[in-house]
């Protein structure tokens, strides 16, 4: 694909260790994941993180969200609620390494706390752009309508498991979208489970493990291995799964 983006709007995140005290021994900072954890940098376009459950996925790209001004729920940084404070304090030890350009559109989309998002985007009266009252549609609609309303290009987007509410046809869908707003010089960071979404091609996949952070191809990563063996060999993986 013949895309270019003169530059990264974030290029790199660090963690700030000689600030790290005695306090920093409990979670997150025990997580595997931050054990020769320095710096790591994020493709121009499209960065995927992917992992176990409990890897580490989301609560990183919370901090990261946080680090860049986003309320730790989600929507856009002019988002200023709270409904419970959860996240955790190592944006505080993180340093954003920005690229020369500022993004013109910002969101963070968190699927656990979208609810909360939408509720705010009533409340401040500004619904009209996603396309009207997400209240007013079922979660997965709420979800989609934001990807093709809300979002309009040259922006920074932050997804934390897009995928939660969306079937596969709605997920292939929001890839297209995603290509969309990649031309318009948009960059995205994405913690997901979906082989769809992980596929776009060209994207940087970083998973993330008890072996810490490390680039891996597509086909290499579980989710594809496991769904395609499933998909290839359904009935002995189900004779198998239910005796």
């Amino acid at each position: 694909m013949n895309l270019s983006v003169p530059e990264s709007y974030l290029r790199a995140v660090a963690l700030l260790r000689e600030e790290m005290g005695s306090h920093c021994a409990g979670y997150p900072f025990s997580l595997p994941i931050f054990a020769e954890f320095e710096e790591l940098e994020f493709d121009p376009c499209v960065t995927i993180l992917v992992g176990e459950n409990g890897a580490g996925k989301s609560t990183l790209l919370e901090a990261i969200a946080v680090a860049w001004g986003f309320n730790p729920e989600g929507g856009t940084r002019n988002m200023r609620f709270s409904t419970q404070d959860t996240h955790s304090v190592l944006y505080e030890y993180l340093r954003l390494i920005k690229g020369v350009k500022k993004p013109k559109d910002e969101f963070f989309l968190r699927a656990e706390s979208f609810y909360n998002v939408a509720t705010q985007a009533d409340h401040y009266d500004v619904s009209g752009y996603y396309g009207g009252s997400l209240h007013s549609r079922s979660h997965g609609e709420a979800f989609f309508a934001t990807f093709m309303n809300k979002f309009k290009g040259k922006g920074l987007y932050l997804l934390d498991e897009p995928e939660a509410a969306l079937s596969p046809m709605r997920q292939m869908a929001i890839l297209a979208r995603i290509h969309e707003l990649v031309k318009k010089e948009s960059q995205f960071i994405i913690a997901t489970h979906s082989p769809i979404i992980m596929a776009y091609p060209g994207a940087k996949i970083l998973q993330l493990s008890d072996h810490g952070i490390e680039a891996i191809a597509y086909e290499a990563t579980e989710h594809y291995r496991v769904t395609k063996q499933f998909m290839n060999n359904r009935e002995s993986m189900l004779s198998i799964l239910l005796e």
